[in-house]
């Protein structure tokens, strides 16, 4: 009976060490893995919205003041509109606005001053009340009031395009209905030229 004892205790504890063998060494395994790794990098820069106006000068007269204006006289002003940006847009509006004391020139939208927009498709020519355009001329903005009160979409040919200009006749007008009440009254206008970005797309 003792001999047959021995016997199996012998080969329980043989089993025992059996087992905790192959559990080491399926342990070991889960290391020996194949991999491989591949790597990019993309580089992105964002787009540049940039609309301006030529610096003062023959191409850009907005900022010369006018004296002396009576009713039924008109004023030409140019200004040359750059998309100087890496973008190309989807519209430009412009809204003007009065500084400084209100008078009846920009504050009475029907006698006081209105305010026409040309673009010529090349720079224009001449002088102010002479000017002239060789090519192809349009109107971007169709006369009314002055002072726009919201912004208005102008209908630019050129300047939506990234690199490209417009040649833009500014004309203020005072109506030959301005009465007497209009002498001597003074106002400024400021212009201020927004552009908007092109629709997003997929790239």
């Amino acid at each position: 009976m003792g001999i047959s004892m021995k016997t199996t205790s012998g080969k329980i504890l043989a089993s025992v060490a059996l087992v905790g063998t192959a559990a080491a060494v399926a342990g070991m395994g889960t290391y020996g893995a194949f991999t491989s790794t591949t790597t990019a990098s993309q580089a992105v820069t964002a787009g540049n919205v940039t609309i301006a106006l030529a610096d003062a000068g023959a191409t850009n007269t907005l900022n010369v003041p006018v004296a002396d204006v009576l009713p039924g006289d008109k004023v030409e002003r140019l200004a040359t509109l750059l998309n100087t940006g890496t973008s190309n847009l989807n519209n430009v509006t412009l809204n003007t606005a009065a500084t400084g004391t209100l008078s009846a020139l920009t504050t009475d939208p029907t006698d006081g001053l209105q305010l026409t927009i040309e673009n010529c498709s090349s720079p224009w020519a001449g002088t102010a009340g002479a000017y002239t355009c060789a090519g192809t001329k349009t109107t971007v903005l169709a006369s009314g009031p002055v002072i726009t009160g919201t912004a208005k979409t102008l209908t630019l040919p050129a300047a939506l395009t990234a690199g490209a200009a417009d040649n833009l006749k500014v004309i203020t007008t005072l109506p030959a209905t301005a009465g007497n009440a209009f002498q001597k009254l003074t106002s400024t206008v400021g212009f201020t030229f927004t552009a908007t970005q092109r629709t997003a797309t997929t790239k």
